[in-house]
């Protein structure tokens, strides 16, 4: 997709935790990490590593979009209000937090849908903390396993790859 401006990826609208409409639209121009969220995961201490990601490069124009979910192991069973205050807590992340969503089965949110199914990555999402890297342009550029961690040299190539990309 060359032109970002049709992206599907920008076309959704979510409730963020306070449950103010969000138009991802706002994203445009922007690289960005998507990740399905849980409190009480083994992958919960990812938080933090997002959270230092998150301030090592958004100035550089890049953000972290969490998206809680309990869809696995009933590992997300709190409240918007519940969860909002477990990270900025715990974690004192600055990143924008999402309401919960379904990220699999009946329930799934048209965002995951389409990362799921239409993106140039398909396939069910496995696990909490499952990422999804987007370039400047809306385009899904990466996919990375639920326990990778965010800092990893993998994930840090492929951002400052998408990062030098005007």
């Amino acid at each position: 997709m060359r032109n970002g401006a049709s992206a599907p990826l920008y076309g959704f609208r979510l409730p963020d935790i306070d449950g103010h409409p969000v138009d991802l639209k706002i994203f445009k121009g922007k690289v960005l990490l998507i990740v399905n969220t849980a409190s009480m995961c083994g992958n919960t201490p990812q938080y933090a590593d997002l959270q230092e990601m998150y301030e090592q490069y958004r100035d550089r124009g890049f953000e972290v979009l969490a998206f809680p979910a309990n869809d696995f192991g009933q590992q997300e069973p709190g409240t918007n209000e519940e969860i909002k205050g477990f990270c900025y807590t715990k974690y004192s992340i600055s990143f924008p937090l999402f309401s919960k969503i379904s990220v699999t089965g009946k329930s799934q949110h048209p965002l995951y849908k389409y990362l799921t199914e239409r993106s140039t990555f398909p396939g069910p999402v496995t696990w909490n903390f499952q990422k999804y890297l987007v370039d400047r342009s809306g385009n899904i550029i990466g996919k990375y396993d639920p326990g990778m961690n965010p800092m990893s040299l993998t994930i840090l190539t492929d951002l400052e790859k998408a990062l030098a990309r005007s």
